[in-house]
């Protein structure tokens, strides 16, 4: 249940409320924001009675949650939720913007690309430096040493980090450096990495699944909500259909109807749902306008030669031109929506 709290409510009618719910085993969560304070009891309907708690002094009422992400659930905050990444507010009014290679090749490499993703007004690079493969002779990343160029990156161009962390075993070399841990498709539904990422302090990029269904990818959301950390962004980067014109198909639907059932900033990534340069700008179109919060879109200063997934790495021009596009898309829906939050 949430139980939202008067305009006014002092620290102690929030701390009585907060401690009658920890008396019988529950672990609130309180949520403040600048219209309302309230507090996230996911189980607390099966331990404690909402007549008991609305008579309670500063608390407003009580909202049960029916939901079965009791936690991801649009009845589970007050408003939408912004996560701060290195000061950029994805979920917020403005497009948050993640680009850069597949993977970390080079010093050379890598600060080409991020020489011009920060010039592109973009502030958040991607970059993997473990890389889950299909095939276990492709290239897997450079590890340590890619994550070494990328914590010099962030210093040299002030770009926030994006990379994927792949097991356990690495996640805490992999947020030392990361301002946002990606979990991949690959790993949706690794219960042990979503509870690792769950107790980091770092906010975390979750990607939906090839063949997960919109409530397996809010289940996946859940495990990391449920071990504490509460900035989870979601993102939808393609699904795998019985198409053959594109690597996957964006699922463009899927973006306002995850928008409709969950509190959690969306994101999409063109790359890897389509898998060719040529369809990722007008996917990244169509993402924004159907609500996304940003995108994560790969590019490469030299693509032909990128060690994996070149042929959906968009040539510098290209990423410029993709960025004055879907910019003026996303002012063009804010001005239409105005309001503290954007969401359709």
């Amino acid at each position: 249940m949430l139980i939202l709290m008067k305009q006014g409510a002092t620290p102690d009618q929030i701390q009585a409320v907060m401690g009658l719910l920890e008396t019988v085993g529950i672990r609130p969560v309180l949520q403040a924001s600048p219209a309302a304070t309230s507090i996230l009891a996911p189980h607390a309907s099966q331990a404690l009675k909402a007549d008991r708690l609305e008579p309670m002094e500063g608390v407003s009422r009580v909202v049960p949650i029916t939901s079965p992400f009791k936690l991801a659930s649009a009845d589970a905050a007050p408003g939408r939720t912004i996560v701060d990444v290195r000061g950029v507010k994805v979920g917020g009014r403005d497009l948050a913007l993640i680009a850069g290679p597949c993977g970390v090749e080079s010093r050379e490499q890598l600060f080409t690309v991020a020489r011009y993703v920060a010039e592109s007004g973009a502030r958040l690079l991607r970059a993997g430096a473990y890389k889950p493969r299909t095939s276990p002779y492709a290239f897997q990343g450079m590890g340590p040493e890619a994550l070494a160029l990328l914590a010099e990156a962030r210093r040299e161009f002030d770009l926030g980090i994006v990379t994927e962390a792949t097991e356990v075993e690495t996640f805490e070399a992999v947020e030392r450096v990361a301002d946002l841990v990606q979990i991949g498709a690959r790993n949706m539904q690794n219960f042990a990495l979503l509870k690792r990422a769950g107790r980091s302090d770092k906010p975390v990029l979750l990607k939906r699944g090839t063949a997960a269904t919109l409530e397996e990818w809010l289940y996946a959301a859940e495990y990391v909500l449920s071990e504490g950390n509460r900035n989870v962004i979601l993102c939808e980067r393609g699904i795998r259909t019985w198409s053959l014109h594109a690597r996957n198909t964006l699922d463009v639907s899927v973006i306002p109807a995850a928008k409709a059932l969950t509190h959690l900033p969306v994101l999409a990534d063109p790359s890897h749902a389509t898998g060719r340069r040529d369809l990722v700008i007008p996917c990244a179109r169509a993402a924004v306008a159907a609500g996304a919060d940003g995108l994560i879109v790969e590019t490469h200063c030299q693509p032909s030669q990128a060690l994996s997934d070149g042929p959906q790495a968009l040539l510098p021009l290209d990423f410029l031109q993709m960025v004055g596009q879907v910019t003026a898309i996303r002012e063009l829906l804010v001005k239409d929506h105005p309001g503290a939050t954007f969401c359709f």
